[in-house]
């Protein structure tokens, strides 16, 4: 359950985050940031707003008032799902038990080894069916532990209200806007984890994967003989 909530809350961020983008595609670092300072880097698409200087001669519509409204909706359902999780997973010990690399795993030649069967698109045996192997344990533990702690805390450095009553959470980032260009990089790698999820799901085999995901058993195909 916390897993589909977890999904479509991320991909209203998701759509909601491209249309707040959009409305000012340009991104600096430090507390302060307008369209009359030099940008750090800006994104090549037109804006939805004319005072933007982007190259173009095109505004885009401008979504940015329902689109921060649910932006912020979703991201508290993300966090509360997010603490569900991990109260969970704590009570069932899943961090240590099924996340956690074994020490004979956390060797660089695990890696590979696993990295070496990616590139044959060998499949995967009863063993990986009913756990995760080295390179999986590693992403999910990231995602859980690095990229969604600073997706949260670069979100809230954002809001003027968390600013005023945390400052020293925004200094510490360097700033309002180096907390917004950080925000759009953690978020670009949340999305890239997606991708290569999804295509991992249907190298493995989607169906079967998505039946022991909710059903939790584990269906082999049959060998010819």
């Amino acid at each position: 359950m916390t897993h589909w909530i977890t999904v479509i809350s991320f991909f209203a961020l998701l759509i909601t985050g491209a249309e707040i983008v959009i409305s000012h595609p340009r991104f600096y670092w430090g507390e302060t940031g307008n369209s009359g300072t030099p940008a750090l880097f800006t994104l090549p698409i037109p804006a939805s707003r004319s005072t933007v200087p982007t190259g173009y001669n095109y505004v885009m519509p401008d979504q940015n008032g329902w689109s921060r409204y649910l932006h912020f909706e979703a991201a508290w359902v993300l966090v509360l799902t997010g603490l569900v999780y991990a109260a969970a997973c704590l009570c069932t010990a899943h961090f240590s038990k099924n996340l956690l690399p074994p020490p004979a795993d956390r060797r660089w030649s695990a890696f590979r080894e696993v990295f070496a069967k990616y590139l044959r698109r060998a499949s995967p045996d009863e063993a990986e069916g009913r756990s995760y192997n080295v390179v999986q344990r590693t992403a999910y533990l990231v995602v859980i532990f690095v990229l969604f702690p600073l997706v949260i805390w670069t979100g809230l450095a954002l809001s003027p209200a968390f600013d005023s009553a945390v400052p020293a959470a925004v200094n510490l980032l360097g700033g309002r806007q180096s907390a917004r260009t950080l925000h759009f990089f953690v978020s670009g790698f949340l999305v890239f984890f997606l991708v290569v999820h999804i295509a991992m799901i249907i190298l493995a085999g989607f169906w079967s994967r998505m039946r022991a995901m909710i059903t939790g058993r584990v269906v082999q195909p049959s060998k010819r003989t």
